[in-house]
């Protein structure tokens, strides 16, 4: 950068700096408006120079960001693990210490429940039963045998989002089951709670939720897909709530695991033999129960590893258990036990499920592109939702394709407008072929999906399309650069086997259709307003460099025989209407060209074939009216050259563009042949 422009830049960097006074000295300084203008472009090209550097700086550090971004995510996993592990350590150290320094209670302890098991027993029931009596709604809760109070206290809950607090509470653990009543404002006798929920200890967990003042004291419980947070009243209590809920956990973990392991002993009996063949299968089950093994440990913690997996978001792992579980059981008799398992299991594969098709929402974030919703696709295929993973994923990008093309600046100049929604919206639609290619390879039952999918979403671009180049009236070689553009793009599917050419072409039709007979109709009032001051005068093009403008405008129209119809000096010898007829028909063809598609060869045909008949007509009636002889001559001659030399260059360029010939070209030149006639006559034929 040059001295100068180190000189602005600081100026305008300068924390002191004043517009106000900056223009106005500036104004006073400068001697005209060149100065103005000199100064106006270092300050643009400043900007200019400021922008690309700042873009430089968010290229460069784009993908350090999402490399940190993917960190951060691991480390957060890694940190909750980790956590986890560290409770259950200080949880084992704990009990191991008190088991040591309490042997001799424990002792004691077992002498008092063995000399009196059944009083302690009534005991915990007739506690829970007197608690449970000022609970409205909950005296069915005593219902199941061997229930009995652990522990209770009062706790306010806190909504999870917003960390208000939504209401008190009084939480009853139970050896089984946790349930939470609310406070009753209006109290009636003894009641003072309100049945609010109750959980089974397997369907939760707990997690110590760090303090952050004012927020303190408080603990989370986690029910897939749903959480509460609740306060103790002091770190004492909230201590004694997560000691006494993590103990009374594994206490029931531990009884149902000793529970499952007992096999009743029975007597080598040998078992009576039927003689009716019918009943060998009503004894099969029964043997059957015998022969599945699930007092394996894995077993036994897979649905809270399950649980434990889906909070971690943990999906692979999840999904891996699963696999485990069912080549395990591929071979096995479906016991009842096994029956029991399976529905702990499919409870879990729905909240996994509902946690992937959280993940495939469009509610979710767009960005990352495709390859961002590869994870939850993959595992739902795994877990045989194959169809519902192509559903989910294609409504993922359908919404990122919207989101992408809303967010595009409409900018002044429609082309480029035009050429950055082709690059987002095809760039776009290629991305997501590729992935779809990748996610669903083993599906090929999908790929009928996509196709389906691919032309909604051609529909959506044909309309942001059409709302920019057609309704806002553009021109007509303005909209065929536009769909030239379009038809490029579109022709890069093929390079995967996707052609969605027909698609485009049948979705633009109509809208090209009414741009072709509106520009049509503009061409036909513009010729005959033309011809309505049509004076018959050779063009007069003052200079020979008007001249050689035409003479080239000309050649490019395909009227390589125009040149004789020039002299030496600035002389044409055809009028100014034919010329300019001339000039914007072979213009309207050329772009009807461009805009060609073979649902649009008729509408483009008769367009040229009225377009002609204006011009034709009029000629043929100023021949037949004109009454001085050499003016009969000059018309004959603008006759000639748009018989003899437009409207064969007009057949050739549409067969050349079509493929095929124009037979209603030629049979209109045909019918449209000059005579010559007497130019004394006041009756000719064109």
């Amino acid at each position: 950068m040059s001295e100068t422009g180190n000189r602005l830049r600081k100026l305008l960097e300068s924390p002191n700096f004043d517009p106000q006074n900056y223009v106005k000295q500036l104004s006073q300084q400068s001697d005209g408006d060149r100065d103005l203008q000199e100064h106006r472009q270092k300050i643009q090209n400043l900007a200019d120079e400021t922008a690309q550097n700042l873009k430089k700086n968010v290229y460069k550090n784009y993908r350090q960001f999402i490399e940190t971004a993917k960190e951060i995510s691991y480390l957060e996993s890694e940190m909750y693990q980790l956590s986890h592990i560290l409770t259950e350590q200080k949880s084992i150290m704990e009990s191991i210490t008190q088991a040591l320094l309490s042997t001799d209670k424990d002792e004691t302890s077992k002498e008092m429940q063995a000399a009196f098991p059944k009083e302690t027993e009534e005991v915990k029931q007739r506690t829970l039963t007197s608690l449970l009596e000022k609970v409205e709604g909950g005296k069915n809760i005593m219902d199941t045998p061997g229930r009995h109070l652990v522990y209770n206290g009062d706790l306010v809950e806190f909504d999870v989002d917003n960390m208000s607090q939504i209401q008190k509470v009084h939480a009853f653990l139970m050896n089984d089951c946790l349930l939470i009543s609310t406070w009753l404002p209006n109290r009636r006798g003894a009641v003072k709670y309100k049945y609010n929920a109750l959980y089974d200890l397997e369907s939760f967990a707990v997690v110590n939720v760090k303090d952050n003042p004012p927020m303190k004291d408080m603990f989370k419980i986690l029910m897939f897909p749903d959480s509460r947070i609740f306060q103790a009243e002091n770190s004492k209590i909230k201590k004694e709530w997560l000691e006494i809920l993590d103990e009374t956990k594994k206490n029931k973990a531990s009884k149902d695991k000793h529970t499952k392991e007992e096999v009743v002993p029975t007597s080598p009996v040998r078992a009576e033999v039927s003689t009716n063949p019918f009943d060998v299968d009503d004894d099969e089950p029964a043997g059957a129960e015998e022969n599945v093994d699930l007092s394996m440990e894995w077993i036994q913690e897979l649905p809270e590893d399950l649980d434990v997996c889906i909070a971690q978001r943990d999906f692979e792992g999840a999904v891996d258990l699963l696999d485990k579980l069912n080549e395990y059981l591929k071979d096995q008799p479906v016991t009842p036990r096994v029956k029991e398992l399976r529905a702990k299991v499919d409870e879990r594969v729905r909240q996994l499920t509902e946690v992937l098709v959280f993940e495939l929402s469009p509610d979710r974030s767009l960005r990352g592109g495709p390859k961002a919703t590869r994870r939850a696709v993959s595992q739902l295929i795994r877990l045989g939702q194959s169809t519902k993973a192509c559903e989910l994923f294609l409504k993922n990008r359908a919404a990122a394709v919207q989101t992408a093309i809303r967010q595009l600046r409409i900018e002044g100049a429609t082309l480029l407008y035009i050429h950055k929604l082709c690059n987002i919206f095809f760039t776009s639609l290629l991305e997501t072929a590729k992935e779809f290619e990748m996610d669903f390879a083993g599906n090929t039952g999908c790929y009928s999906a996509f196709v389906v999918w691919s032309r909604s979403a051609m529909r959506m671009f044909v309309d942001a399309f059409s709302k920019q180049v057609f309704d806002s009236k553009e021109s007509l070689s303005t909209a065929a650069e536009c769909v030239k553009v379009a038809k490029e793009h579109c022709q890069q599917l093929t390079e995967i086997g996707l052609d969605l050419t027909f698609t485009l072409q049948s979705l633009l039709v109509k809208d090209i259709k009414a741009a072709l007979l509106s520009y049509k109709d503009i061409i036909m009032e513009a010729t005959k307003h033309r011809n309505s001051e049509e004076m018959w005068r050779r063009m007069n093009l003052m200079t020979p460099e008007a001249l050689a403008k035409l003479k080239d405008e000309m050649r490019s129209c395909g009227m390589g025989s125009f040149e004789q119809y020039t002299g030496d000096d600035c002389w044409v010898n055809l009028s100014y209407t034919v010329v300019a007829f001339t000039k914007q028909m072979m213009s309207f063809l050329e772009e009807g060209l461009k805009l060609y598609f073979p649902e649009l060869h008729m509408v483009l045909l008769e367009s040229l074939r009225e377009i002609i008949l204006v011009a034709v007509q009029h000629v043929d009636y100023s021949l037949r009216c004109e009454q001085d002889p050499e003016k009969k001559t000059f018309i004959m001659q603008n006759a000639t050259f748009l018989h003899d030399t437009v409207l064969p260059v007009v057949e050739r360029r549409f067969e050349e563009g079509v493929g095929k010939p124009a037979k209603q070209l030629q049979d209109l030149r045909k019918s449209t042949r000059p005579v010559r006639v007497n130019p004394e006559s006041t009756t000719s034929l064109v």
